[in-house]
């Protein structure tokens, strides 16, 4: 309520946005789950170039692998919610409840993605396989460097905002 509306012929998704969400906040994700991804083939003694397809040593790694790439993003996408909550303010600023329709949702991703990963009809359909609690490990912290990230960057953005530099009233 501190700035003014967007103009009326401002859409609600504008350049600035498609930057932070894509190459932003879309970049730190992918980096982060094309690490689990690897991590979960290179711990299984995979190499570039080993056969990775059904009836082969790694097949099952493989499997995990991809499963760990989807469970990342699930955990990106929790991150991602709680960044996305505001473009300028900080997250604490505004109540992590000042929407309570999110923890809910929130709460349905990790509980969705527990049946895909672990149930076996879930797994068949979907080509997943169960993951050790080190793969998890790996994955644990993915919320809160993409939204801690994110919150960096809005608070470099305040601190260097017109106005606000070392001087300015």
């Amino acid at each position: 309520m501190d700035r003014p509306p967007r103009p009326r012929t401002a859409g609600v998704i504008d350049r600035a946005l498609l930057i932070r969400a894509w190459a932003f906040l879309g970049s730190i994700s992918a980096v982060l789950v094309m690490g689990g991804f690897f991590f979960t083939l290179w711990r299984a003694g995979w190499h570039p170039g080993d056969p990775t397809g059904g009836g082969t040593a790694h097949h099952h790694a493989y499997l995990q692998a991809t499963t760990i790439t989807f469970a990342g993003i699930v955990a990106c996408q929790i991150g991602t919610a709680f960044a996305a909550r505001t473009d300028h303010a900080s997250l604490f600023t505004i109540g992590l409840r000042s929407n309570p329709r999110l923890p809910w949702g929130i709460a349905f991703e990790p509980v969705f993605t527990a049946a895909v990963v672990y149930t076996p009809p879930l797994q068949d359909i979907f080509g997943t396989a169960s993951l050790g609690p080190s793969q998890l490990a790996v994955i644990a912290p993915f919320p809160f460097i993409v939204w801690g990230a994110d919150g960096l960057l809005r608070w470099f953005r305040r601190r260097n905002a017109p106005g606000q530099r070392a001087g300015t009233p």
